[in-house]
């Protein structure tokens, strides 16, 4: 229904002989600004069984309420996942509201249809059965093992296998399957180890403060921006480390559920040592001293870190950590491409030092790899979430190297097992 040589709007109809399951339903926004956002193909709420959130991105939550627009049906995730995604969808509905084909009520009728399960506890529905595996991508992720007629589908969703400082690995022991559908995002690329992006973010931030300057860390509210406080808290970081924006609100749902943290004393002992801002005047003040600021949006499109990029663009001796994936289009890969942001209608010259630092929640091209190496079974395997050429390449070299039955499906297509 969407994810198909491309990365956003996810949605998978699973069609069993008594039951039909919908794997995630999201939605893709708009490069331009006044767009609207790009939604997966349209299924009819009564021809929904049960529609599986695998975790709170947009890209894989967001068209749910639309699920109950004048239909029905049951909504199945993990309780950080259904907490984190009232939280992200409501945030949208402020920002987006006259773009969407749903609203607040569509939203509240989705939290009443929804039922909160944990890893590895089984749901039927008709003759199917599936349950969640941790996928090691943010708290609360999962994977989904579905079983019916006789057959096995296993759906990666975003998935990390080695998980993160933050977040175990995630858990492939899932036997046997007949079909495989992974995502794509880096199967092309493989990333600085996670360790050497660790030290190098520490080592500007230093460097930015030796100069008595401000480091801006724009980053994603859900699992980067505590990832960060975290480095930066193992590395015994002297300055203040600044928390703005809906950082705070996950913080607090985070809190809530510890038994999906790695290590809930790391998590602990890094929020509760920052500056969490709460008004405009905090930000102000934070930001006349040398500091770490960590604040949303990840890729520069609105929020705070437009108040911060142009407080400290125009002084060199400040610096800008891009820690966050930055997609076609946005401000945060303008930026990374002509050192320019636009401010007033402007464009300005960055001056303050801007890096890039690897800090992804996907697995790289050797974790997907290893992923797949290890599957058990002679699984047909559709290659998603990812661009065009990531996508078609990955199936390629999966059939090359595995000898395993694999392609990049095309949007509305059908592929009976």
């Amino acid at each position: 229904m969407g994810a198909a040589n491309e990365v956003g709007r996810s949605g998978f109809l699973v069609k069993c002989s008594n039951a039909n399951l919908l794997l995630d339903y999201g939605v893709m926004f708009a490069k331009k600004r006044n767009d609207p956002p790009s939604y997966p193909l349209h299924v009819k709420p009564k021809d929904v069984d049960a529609a599986v959130i695998t975790h709170a991105h947009l890209d894989h939550s967001g068209c749910i309420p639309a699920l109950f627009n004048g239909g029905n049906t049951k909504v199945y995730c993990t309780p950080p996942t259904l907490d984190l995604s009232m939280l992200l969808i409501e945030d949208m509905l402020k920002i987006e509201k006259s773009k969407l084909s749903f609203d607040y009520s569509n939203l509240n009728n989705m939290l009443r249809n929804s039922k909160e399960i944990r890893f590895k506890e089984p749901v039927n529905v008709g003759n199917a059965k599936f349950e969640l595996r941790s996928s090691g991508h943010v708290l609360g992720g999962s994977t989904v093992l579905v079983e019916a007629d006789n057959k096995r589908l296993f759906y990666t969703g975003d998935i990390n296998p080695n998980g993160s400082r933050m977040l175990p690995k995630a858990d492939l022991e899932v036997g046997d399957i007949d079909i495989l559908i992974t995502e794509s995002t880096y199967s092309q690329t493989d990333q600085m180890p996670r360790e050497e992006s660790e030290n190098g973010l520490v080592e500007f931030a230093n460097e930015v403060m030796d100069r008595k300057g401000v480091l801006f860390v724009p980053s994603f509210s859900v699992e980067r921006s505590q990832e960060i406080a975290c480095v930066l808290k193992n590395a015994n970081f002297k300055h203040p480390i600044i928390m703005d924006g809906m950082a705070l609100k996950v913080n607090d749902i985070m809190f809530r559920y510890p038994e999906y943290l790695k290590d809930m004393n790391t998590f602990a002992d890094a929020i509760n040592d920052a500056f969490l801002i709460r008004n405009h005047g905090d930000r102000k003040r934070a930001i006349s001293e040398p500091c770490v600021v960590i604040s949303p949006a990840g890729m520069l499109v609105g929020g705070n870190a437009v108040f911060y990029m142009q407080e400290i663009a125009s002084n060199d001796k400040n610096g800008v950590a891009m820690v966050s994936y930055q997609a076609e289009g946005t401000p945060g890969k303008k930026l990374l491409e002509t050192g320019k942001i636009s401010a007033r209608g402007k464009d300005l010259k960055v001056k303050a030092t801007v890096k890039r630092f690897e800090f992804s929640g996907h697995g790289d091209r050797s974790a997907l790899f290893d992923m797949i190496k290890n599957i058990k079974g002679d699984p047909k395997v559709l290659t998603v979430h990812g661009d065009e050429n990531s996508c078609t390449k990955f199936a390629e070299e999966i059939k090359e190297k595995f000898g395993l039955d694999a392609y990049a499906p095309k949007l509305g297509e059908e592929i009976a097992v």
